[in-house]
């Protein structure tokens, strides 16, 4: 019988650094050469990073990685590595460019062997929904890709190619495939692990043949690639998953018929579990990946954040510590004339059980002097106090090359919670796409996780239970203008992931007239969050990428 042995390689690309890349991936092809390997499969654009963008419309770019490609395959040669199939993907030109102009590469996969390029595959569905604009930057492929390798027949698929039917997977099956190998860009999402194996798995089943599913790993922007990993036999059973949110190496050895055979022992897939537990560790490994990686590819070293005392800050500080270690954390206490004692006892308590830095800048002097020159009141006031915050958390930004982090959740950020250049300033926002509810629930799983391992909880109970306040004015609390959080976050669930109707939301027990005010602030917030940080995307449905409506709207 007729076998090879293949390894799937889990990277963290950074969009742009094509050489820095394809060093890593050199370093993971050693790898699997040294277990044996005859394949390594890489994932989606992972000489170039993904998404690219429009970088996909720059002909230097393209070139510029096409002919990385060629060198990385002489490269191999050099190195002795060239007996193995590299199997990694990329940008290269188009034969003929799409006839909106503007489209003038194909996303590729090559394959590399004896120092060049034997074969590729250019995706031929481009999705251009959700966070996807591939269709607009990408020349879709109309060709298969079939080789073979040892007697094993391999077929090449990319990602949204098998979220389709018909097309390049029924020549998968035509084919004769015993080894399908899927290249993936595939970002976080809650429960999308479990339709990923149901996809994967149905692929085995239809083209009789094992499936092999790569999925890059980390943050780009405010996409988080969880890694993941799937490997499925020919009968569509999982038998090995690759961590997650963690670049790694599996070997495994695919026979004739897609048998597969001597799994690496630490990665034989466990049963995908779908407890609430495993969904909160899940995000809270996603919001700490996304921060980690925003920073270091851009070249920050730590972090600054206004510390209320309140949870949205604690659980943010808590991630940042978590993401870069907690002397890479600075936290601001910026108390008012109007902030409790507990709101600055609370700030300074987290960030010594952190182990975070923490400075006070009290707001009061400032705030005085441009209220009696601009003669402020009521909301005026209290917006210069959320502003005169945002300019000292900038100002210290810019002394000291902190990355300033805004801690608004998405419930906030969906009514305009928020102060437009106050509480909303920053370059990242880690719970942007995080309802309050879950922030409080991410509190407790946390706080749960460091008590299981003997540990200090790093949030005190205090900024758990206390009633969230913005603290702008004489005993504020946020339930003096907005429902209760569970009842509104439900609601939001229902009109903006849900895309629900007035009457369909009503329908489902909500009371007309908080349908109506929520909608309408909804709507009226949109100015705020075009102009927002951007943050790890953790929903079908977030703001940004997912959710993009007009500002200037009536439609009510």
């Amino acid at each position: 019988m007729a076998k090879v042995r293949l390894a799937l390689a889990q990277t963290n690309p950074v969009v742009g650094a094509i050489s820095n890349n394809l060093a890593d991936c050199l370093e993971w092809v050693k790898q699997a050469h040294n277990q044996g390997a005859d394949i390594i499969l890489f994932g989606e654009m992972s000489a170039t990073g993904y998404p690219i963008e429009d970088l996909a419309t720059r002909p230097g770019f393209v070139q510029q990685a096409e002919a990385a490609i060629d060198a990385f395959a002489k490269q191999l040669q050099k190195c002795g590595l060239g007996e193995m199939h590299v199997v990694i993907g990329h940008p290269a030109l188009a034969a003929t460019e799409d006839q909106s102009h503007w489209a003038i590469a194909n996303n590729c996969a090559s394959v590399l062997n004896g120092g060049s390029v034997v074969a590729r595959y250019a995706k031929h569905h481009l999705p251009n929904y959700g966070v996807f604009d591939e269709f607009r930057v990408f020349v879709p492929g109309d060709k298969s890709c079939t080789f073979e390798v040892n007697g094993i027949r391999c077929s090449i698929l990319i990602c949204e190619d098998i979220w389709q039917d018909g097309g390049p997977v029924a020549r998968v099956a035509s084919d004769k495939t015993d080894l399908t190998l899927v290249l993936n860009g595939s970002p976080f999402e809650l429960e999308k692990q479990s339709t990923r194996l149901e996809l994967v798995s149905g692929l085995a089943q239809s083209t009789n043949s094992a499936v092999a599913y790569v999925n890059l790993v980390g943050g780009q922007d405010d996409l988080v690639f969880d890694g993941n990993s799937l490997l499925v036999d020919a009968t569509g059973a999982l038998r090995a998953l690759g961590a997650a949110f963690q670049t790694g190496l599996q070997i495994a050895d695919i026979a004739t018929g897609g048998l597969i055979e001597n799994i690496d022992a630490e990665n034989v897939g466990q049963p995908l579990q779908n407890t609430n537990t495993d969904a909160l560790e899940s995000v809270w490994n996603c919001l700490t990946l996304g921060l980690a990686d925003y920073v270091r590819k851009n070249g920050f070293k730590s972090v600054v954040l206004g510390l209320s005392g309140g949870i949205d800050s604690a659980v943010c500080a808590t991630i940042a510590a978590d993401a870069l270690g907690a002397d890479s954390v600075y936290g601001v206490s910026l108390p008012s004339v109007y902030s409790s004692d507990h709101s600055k006892s609370d700030a300074f308590d987290l960030a010594e059980r952190l182990g975070a830095h923490i400075r006070t800048e009290a707001i009061k002097d400032i705030v005085a002097v441009t209220e009696n020159q601009l003669g402020l009141t009521d909301l005026s006031a209290e917006n210069l106090q959320a502003r005169v915050r945002g300019l000292i958390l900038m100002a210290l930004s810019n002394k000291e090359g902190h990355l300033t982090l805004t801690t608004g959740n998405k419930t906030e950020l969906a009514v305009g919670y928020s102060t437009i250049y106050g509480d909303s300033v920053g370059g990242f926002a880690p719970i942007k796409d995080v309802p309050k509810t879950m922030v409080w629930a991410l509190a407790e799983w946390r706080n749960a996780k460091a008590r299981a391992a003997g540990l200090i909880e790093p949030i005190p109970q205090n900024s758990i239970t206390k009633p969230p306040s913005a603290e702008l004015r004489p005993g504020q609390v946020d339930q003096d203008s907005l429902p209760p959080y569970e009842q509104l976050d439900a609601l939001l669930a229902l009109y903006i992931d849900g895309r629900q109707t007035r009457e369909q939301i009503i329908a489902a027990g909500f009371a007309a007239d908080v349908v109506d005010k929520i909608a309408s602030l909804v709507s009226m917030s949109e100015w705020k969050r075009r102009q927002g940080a951007i943050g790890p995307k953790i929903s079908g449905m977030s703001f940004g990428r997912d959710r993009r409506m007009p500002i200037t709207n009536k439609f009510r």
